[in-house]
């Protein structure tokens, strides 16, 4: 049988203070390799690396954005002029009339004057002339700076013209006409006192 007084301690490296040294210089050189290795270490400014091999950040290059790109877009250029053009078409294209037809129907009815003097579609109109047109109860004053054929969008086709048209009149409120329930239809007396209220007779 061994004697505890004489048994002889197994090998452990140097005994319990050893051992804490060798985890301490595990950790150390884990930690120097997560820190210094190639794989994390990022090349400081002014050394080998720093230059070619360093990616940028995402959208470090992107100084100008969607934004800015979109606050400082230019207006659409205008089309190319002509010397002068039909009025019917004209007034279309420029958008004062929804339609051609619309332009046409109102310059023969006498709707439409260029430099104060009736026009009829087909009636020149250059840059510099005044064109009246009135369409559904609405008249427009505008002074020709550019001429074309073509119908443009609305953010183009004011720059084709000088609006000078005045301000609508503001609408006047005439009396409210009632009549009491169970009268039945107004008689033809009653009309005429009706549009007398009214200011038509």
């Amino acid at each position: 049988m061994n004697d505890p007084e004489h048994t002889v301690p197994a090998a452990t490296g140097g005994g319990p203070g050893s051992a804490r040294g060798s985890a301490e210089q595990s950790r150390a050189r884990e930690a120097g390799g997560a820190e210094g290795g190639p794989a994390a270490r990022q090349a400081a400014p002014g050394e080998p690396g720093a230059g070619a091999g360093a990616e940028p950040a995402e959208g470090a290059g992107d100084t100008e954005g969607a934004g800015g790109r979109e606050a400082g877009r230019p207006a659409p250029p205008l089309p190319p002029g002509q010397p002068s053009g039909r009025v019917d078409r004209w007034i279309w294209a420029v958008r004062l009339a929804k339609t051609r037809a619309d332009a046409a129907r109102a310059c023969r009815g006498g709707h439409v004057r260029v430099n104060d003097r009736a026009a009829k579609p087909a009636t020149t109109v250059r840059v510099g002339d005044e064109v009246q047109v009135r369409l559904n109860g609405v008249t427009r004053i505008v002074d020709v700076t550019h001429i074309i054929d073509k119908r443009v969008g609305a953010p183009v086709a004011v720059r084709c013209y000088t609006d000078r048209s005045p301000e609508p009149p503001p609408q006047a409120r005439g009396p409210v006409l009632r009549r009491d329930r169970g009268t039945g239809r107004p008689t033809k007396r009653d009309r005429r006192q009706i549009e007398r209220l009214r200011g038509e007779r």
